[in-house]
């Protein structure tokens, strides 16, 4: 795990040493071990690496430069496959002089170009300067693991795995982008491609880029998860592959030359991970949760009977429930607005486990995969769900998950606002495109595709990426293992969400026989605080003063209809907690960013 940066200037202006090393400097949370910057002035381009050493500690410095000093490469994040990969590479007469997974990919660049992607099993952004094509590639995993960021103005171009890295390299931080905020209030997030900044985008999850003098820029898709086929597969046939998958999962992202351990929340995929993760190490699984006085909110109990039943060497916290003082904390590190509460108690646990090690394996991903949350089996509980038109099914359940719909939106915005966005709708621009590319699956698969896309890469893989990488730790997800989500959408929603109701039933049934029926089938918890409550007692005047004094809140909100979502929840004739999370989220991100 590491943080790169860059640039790319195609008039070959360079930019000046100290500015690089600001950028540098910007990522250093992400990598506290290690720096190294490829510079080629007279061409106008850079790349950096900022290192968390985790494999190959001495050896893996980057970048990883070519015999012939032509091609440089840098990555954040890990290829699980390395170790078969440079197996391939020497049998064929390659030399790699290192055990790096990074050599890896130079290597495989050097014989396959930049197809070379398809081989690569693991989380990644990767940068690849070739002199030889005069250009510069950047990457990004199949399903955006890791994050990657650009701001091109046509000269220009400038990359890092975070937005504050791209700062020291530009004259002023850009404005506030209205169109991201904007499908902020609908998702509680920001989607991607878009960020909370004007022309800051990510590049997109399974794509490359292509930079070249001539001033364009050519895209491809090298991945896309809608290739799968939905097959049927009775029960025993779909158990025996679903666990097999996952444990070699889990097997290959125990590669480390530093210590490692698990986030264990007691829950179905966490239990799961771990009880994988105990059957490829002699020495106990470390673990780590935190729990609150709070039952309500408590799943430590859960954490400790699945540490016991596979003898793991478990640390728990018992964490203050109000957490809201390290918000902004929070939200700088994710340098945009984020309404989800659970990434402060995400931090904690990032901090606990950063005490003893630098790598945690994590459930990430098994709920999008094999419908893991209630929103889904509150939908398909509808009698029409199945039968409706596609086109009524897909804005009912962008609907359903929708924060402030469009007419609730348009009421809350002042009238120049509202002019100034001249009806931009967001699942016209943010769903639709992936809606139309999941048509081919059934109507549950579509919609874990749709949140695959924008819930799982806009928010929930940011979570552990961020906080993880706050405290210089790397989070590794075994679910999101290109060969299990493949699998997952070969799978009918059937084998997710039965008749019932009954979330990821097939799943349970697979694991229970690792975990023990207990935890397999327990209600699903979410690691969350009670942030509604403290809105509606003791923090409602802080609340009320964050959002009315606010340098975004005021100019873009009517008042009057801020001031009716405070005093409905206070009164308790309404129970705004998302919707005002959304906003104090906004204006704390806000006062912290631009202000």
């Amino acid at each position: 795990m590491c943080g790169i940066f860059g640039y790319w200037d195609r008039k070959q202006e360079p930019l000046p040493e100290a500015v690089l090393r600001g950028m540098a400097q910007a990522l250093v949370h992400r990598g506290p071990d290690d720096e190294g910057i490829h510079h080629r002035p007279a061409r106008g381009v850079a790349i950096g690496n900022r290192r968390l050493s985790i494999i190959d500690i001495g050896g893996g410095h980057q970048p990883f430069v070519s015999d012939d000093g032509l091609v440089a490469v840098v990555q954040n994040g890990e290829i699980f496959n390395h170790i078969e990969l440079a197996a391939e590479l020497r049998a064929q007469g390659v030399r790699l002089a290192t055990q790096s997974d990074t050599e890896v990919i130079l290597r495989l660049y050097e014989r396959e170009g930049i197809a070379c992607l398809r081989r690569l099993n693991g989380m990644f952004a990767i940068a690849i300067h070739d002199a030889r094509e005069d250009a510069l590639f950047l990457a990004r995993d199949r399903i955006g693991v890791k994050p990657l960021f650009v701001h091109d103005d046509g000269q220009r171009l400038l990359f890092g795995s975070e937005p504050k890295a791209l700062w020291p390299a530009l004259p002023r931080k850009p404005g506030m982008d209205l169109e991201a905020i904007h499908h902020y209030l609908t998702f509680n997030y920001i989607p991607v491609p878009w960020t909370a900044y004007q022309n800051v985008r990510h590049v997109m999850p399974g794509t490359w880029h292509k930079y070249s003098r001539s001033g364009g820029v050519q895209t491809q898709r090298w991945w896309s998860l809608a290739d799968q086929r939905e097959q049927d597969q009775p029960f025993d046939a779909w158990a025996e592959e679903f666990m097999a998958l996952l444990d070699d999962a889990t097997r290959i992202r125990l590669r480390a030359d530093v210590p490692f351990g698990a986030f264990l929340s007691g829950g179905v995929d966490s239990s799961t991970i771990v009880g994988l993760m105990a059957r490829h190490v002699k020495e106990p699984v470390k673990t780590f949760c935190i729990g609150f006085e709070d039952p309500r909110y408590d799943e430590s109990a859960f954490a400790l009977q699945a540490a016991q039943r596979f003898g793991c060497q478990h640390t728990s916290e018992v964490a203050e429930l109000n957490m809201l003082d390290r918000w902004p904390q929070v939200l700088h590190h994710l340098d945009q607005p984020h309404g989800d509460a659970s990434f402060m108690p995400t931090l904690r646990v990032s901090e606990l486990a950063a005490q003893h090690v630098k790598v945690v394996l994590t459930g990430d991903g098994g709920d999008e995969l094999f419908a893991g949350y209630d929103k889904y089996a509150r939908f398909f509980a509808r009698p029409d769900a199945l039968s409706m038109a596609q086109d009524d099914f897909e804005h009912q359940y962008f609907d359903s998950i929708s924060l402030f719909s469009p007419n609730a939106k348009a009421a809350l915005y002042r009238p120049e606002v509202r002019a100034q966005l001249g009806g931009m709708d967001s699942f016209t621009a943010a769903a639709q495109p992936w809606f139309a590319e999941a048509r081919h699956f059934d109507r549950v698969n579509q919609a874990l595709y749709l949140d695959m896309q924008l819930l799982l890469c806009g928010n929930n893989l940011v979570k552990p990426d961020r906080m993880g990488m706050a405290v210089s730790i790397e989070a590794r997800t075994p679910f999101l293992d290109r060969r299990m989500m493949e699998f997952a959408f070969r799978s009918r929603g059937a084998t997710k969400l039965s008749a019932q109701g009954d979330q990821k039933h097939w799943f349970k049934r697979a694991a229970a026989p690792l975990i023990g029926e207990a935890l397999a089938h327990r209600k699903k918890q979410m690691f969350t605080v009670p942030i509604g409550d403290w809105f509606q007692g003791p923090l409602h005047g802080w609340l009320r003063d964050t959002l009315t004094t606010s340098d975004v809140i005021q100019p873009l909100f009517e008042p009057a209809v801020v001031a009716s979502l405070l005093d409905r929840h206070r009164d308790g004739s309404g129970n705004f907690t998302r919707e005002l999370r959304a906003l104090a989220a906004l204006a704390l991100w806000h006062r912290d960013a631009l202000e």
